[in-house]
């Protein structure tokens, strides 16, 4: 497959202090990968830097092809990310409907096929964002960059906090975006079981480096590493 995402010796943080440590990062057009690690491990900070929300040091990002190192953050969603940030950051003040149309771009997501991806934002597509529950802000969130119709999703955290049940429909519907109709994608998870088995690839972040990179499949099934780097027990 053609590369979608380089990330070559890249080092960032909050004003003077570096979290990412010099990470090195390939992934292919239509591949999704798991981005995994202990809190604080700068999972994060990498997810922000590559959309521009940091403060670089060293290295660059390509994006299929173009170098947005230097790139503002908007200029890198015209670019082609789409990005969940932990905050969600939906317009509250707007309804669903409006969230989605305020936003959405030519491409074959539409508000539409969001709204039959999230049947309860259809519902609610006149509810104000103040008035939905976590969950359904953080179905908005996704839907929302969706229908930007990106080249790379980028979700920071997308089930944290959720209800169980919540957790299980933005499980499926992320599965179908990534696995089924093959969206690149970089998903920042703390349950590794969780994520692992929708996604191909998989990297491990410790003190802002990269300490493992491979297969998913491959690292799920691998418990000695799981346990090393994620504290996941062995049963």
């Amino acid at each position: 497959m053609a590369e979608l995402l380089r990330v070559e010796g890249l080092k960032s943080g909050y004003g003077e202090a570096v979290v990412v440590q010099g990470v090195d990062m390939v992934l292919a057009q239509g591949s999704s990968l798991a981005l995994l690690g202990r809190n604080g491990t700068g999972k994060t900070t990498l997810l922000n830097t590559l959309v521009g929300a940091t403060r670089r040091h060293a290295g660059r990002i390509v994006l299929d092809g173009a170098d947005i190192t230097t790139l503002p953050s908007h200029k890198r969603a015209a670019a082609g990310i789409g990005w969940v940030p932990q905050e969600r950051n939906i317009f509250k003040s707007l309804t669903v409907h409006e969230n989605l149309s305020a936003v959405a771009r030519p491409g074959p997501w539409t508000v539409e096929r969001a709204y039959e991806m999230f049947p309860r934002l259809e519902e609610r597509r006149a509810n104000l964002g103040s008035n939905l529950s976590g969950g359904e802000q953080q179905m908005l969130a996704v839907a929302r960059a969706l229908v930007l119709n990106p080249k790379l999703l980028l979700l920071d955290e997308p089930l944290e906090g959720l209800a169980p049940i919540i957790v299980e429909e933005l499980l499926r519907s992320i599965a179908r975006v990534v696995r089924d109709e093959g969206m690149s994608a970089i998903i920042v998870e703390q349950n590794p079981k969780m994520i692992l088995p929708i996604t191909q690839r998989a990297v491990v972040l410790d003190r802002g480096a990269v300490v493992h990179e491979g297969d998913s499949e491959a690292l799920l099934r691998d418990p000695a590493t799981l346990e090393r780097w994620l504290s996941v027990a062995r049963h």
